[in-house]
């Protein structure tokens, strides 16, 4: 009851958002939101599924340009339905509350956990080589890292709070520095943009290069659906919430192709390729040892930061699940510890997180959690043009600009992201897909008991 009480009082007061946010900290908001530990660790697994510095970079910039125009897509749903739940509400006004149920199962078991997991494999990996320990150590020290940020959570939401501020100054610092330090040493390695081409030791050809090039990057880039949730807070959503997400992603795209021009200036692409130490090995290539171990321990700040994000919005989702009854033993989630957090659904999102980081790798988790993300990113890009025609009386403080050339392009992207994969992964794709239907027998249960 009191779990209920809280939930309704929450939804209260979302619902009672003051419109106080003007352009500026909408665009840091956009910025820091997108911005994670993507950027530093991705270029190994595009570098090696694209070959070719020309294609490496041509992923960086179309994945932006993707993403500019899903942000802007989606934002007029987020306008639209400024409500509790976000991406969830969108999915059950258009589709139904079965397609919704699917996208938060689906956020529950796969999306959030996978996110823990994949970054908790990094910071161990990254930990393991800053200090010159056995390559054993890697996955303890994952879950060492994971447990102890769920641990702090457990304290409130305040120590969450401290250490997303922590990290988030952390982030940037090693940032600049590599960009800035990267653009003006001058790197002893011939860096080509045009014509863009695959490798010629990938298989496959062009298309399929680009496919799985574009589906790393989007690790990168997600985060950009949370964006439109700041609509009900803008004082002008009409005019700033277009501008900041437009502004925010084009320099979010800016920053990562700096970064990556700079690592490809300082790694050939066989160095840079599958290199989970590239932002290390660049770091110390840019500051020397002692610099770049000093960069490096920023880099590990931010990913723990990273994986406290997660965390936070992570063990809320299975809560939020369980005051709906929607999951099995929703009355053991919705149960919230002295601190007001629920901490039950944070185990379960933990022992999720733990199991994932033993079955696989961090380009592997993160593959497969984009993949089935995106599936649904593009029934909400869908969706915009389908309650465009099914409301039309739907108050839109908000309208996606060009319309419908910007969905469409969302949805090209969507579609290209999600069939390149069930070529390039088949096997990843269907155990995605697998995963998120297994919800079904849990909905129709819990829909025949309600």
């Amino acid at each position: 009851m009191e779990a209920n009480i809280n939930m309704s009082q929450e939804v209260q007061n979302n619902e009672q958002l003051e419109r106080t946010m003007t352009f500026f900290p909408a665009l840091s908001t956009v910025m820091g939101t997108v911005i994670g530990a993507g950027v530093f660790f991705k270029a190994a697994s595009v570098a090696a599924v694209t070959g070719d510095s020309s294609l490496h970079m041509f992923s960086w910039f179309l994945g932006g340009l993707i993403s500019v125009c899903a942000g802007l897509t989606a934002a007029e749903l987020a306008a639209a339905i400024p409500e509790t739940g976000g991406m969830i509400k969108y999915i059950e006004r258009a589709y139904g509350k079965f397609a919704a149920f699917l996208l938060g199962w689906a956020q529950v078991i796969i999306y959030f956990p996978a996110n823990v997991a994949a970054l908790a494999i990094i910071f161990g990996t990254q930990f393991v080589n800053l200090f010159a320990l056995d390559s054993k150590l890697v996955l303890p020290i994952g879950i060492i890292s994971a447990v102890s940020i769920m641990l702090l959570n457990f304290l409130g939401s305040k120590a969450g709070g401290r250490i997303q501020s922590i990290s988030l100054v952390c982030k940037l610092i090693p940032l600049a520095l590599i960009v800035i330090f990267g653009l003006l040493r001058q790197g002893d390695v011939d860096v080509s943009l045009i014509p863009i081409e695959a490798g010629k030791n990938i298989s496959g050809g062009f298309f399929p290069a680009l496919g799985a090039g574009l589906l790393a990057t989007m690790f990168a880039y997600d985060g950009w659906i949370h964006v439109g949730n700041l609509a009900g807070e803008l004082k002008n959503p009409s005019k700033d919430l277009p501008k900041s997400i437009a502004v925010g992603i084009v320099g979010v795209m800016i920053v990562y192709l700096l970064v990556n021009w700079a690592f490809l200036g300082q790694l050939p692409m066989d160095q840079l390729a599958g290199n989970e130490t590239a932002a290390m090995d660049v770091s110390n290539k840019l500051f020397g040892d002692m610099g770049g171990k000093l960069v490096t321990i920023g880099i590990l700040v931010s990913v723990y930061g990273t994986i406290n994000g997660y965390t936070m919005t992570g063990m809320r989702l299975p809560y939020v699940m369980g005051l709906n009854n929607d999951l099995p033993f929703s009355e053991k989630l919705v149960k919230l510890n002295k601190n007001k957090i629920p901490y039950i659904a944070g185990v379960l999102e933990l022992v999720i997180a733990v199991l994932l980081m033993l079955s696989g790798s961090f380009d592997m988790l993160t593959d497969m959690l984009v993949f089935v993300i995106w599936i649904f990113y593009t029934l909400v890009f869908i969706a915009v043009i389908k309650l465009r025609k099914v409301e039309p009386d739907l108050e839109r403080p908000y309208k996606v600009p060009l319309y419908p050339i910007l969905p469409i392009i969302a949805i090209l992207g969507g579609v290209f992201i999600l069939v390149m994969t069930l070529i390039n992964q088949f096997s990843l794709a269907i155990t995605g897909i697998i995963i998120t239907l297994l919800g079904t027998p849990i909905y129709m249960y819990k829909k025949k008991n309600k």
